[in-house]
């Protein structure tokens, strides 16, 4: 049974920092890609940053460029994404999406998803 599951979420201040980590189980990231995603309240999903099965990073929102890092652990099979100087505006819940094989822009062809963890940036 293929699973995702996030955790890492919370409450931090403009300029803080988070890790977000995606627990795989049911297939190996040897095997697959792993996208992030987010929602904002009232807004569409959007991708953030993906690692394909070659460990290939591909960068989808501009405005992370610099201070969001996806990074992936074979052995423990997860694939995490290092949140930092975070924004107000970077407030949502975050998704890990997975897919055989390569990163895609778009969420219709990911068929795996988990459950999202809340990233609340406030002072």
């Amino acid at each position: 049974q293929v699973q995702l599951v996030e955790s890492g979420g919370g409450l931090v201040q403009p300029g803080g920092s988070l890790r977000l980590s995606c627990a795989a189980s049911g297939f190996t990231l040897d095997y697959a890609a792993i996208a992030w995603f987010r929602q904002a309240p009232g807004k569409e999903r959007e991708a953030v940053s993906c690692i394909n099965r070659s460990g290939a990073i591909v960068l989808y929102a501009d405005s992370t460029k610099g201070r969001f890092t996806i990074s992936r652990d074979i052995p423990e099979n997860t694939v995490s994404l290092q949140l930092n100087n975070l924004h107000p505006e970077d407030s949502a819940v975050y998704f890990c999406a997975g897919r055989p094989w390569d990163c895609f822009r778009g969420e219709s062809v990911y068929p795996f998803w988990g459950q999202g963890t809340q990233v609340t940036v406030s002072s």
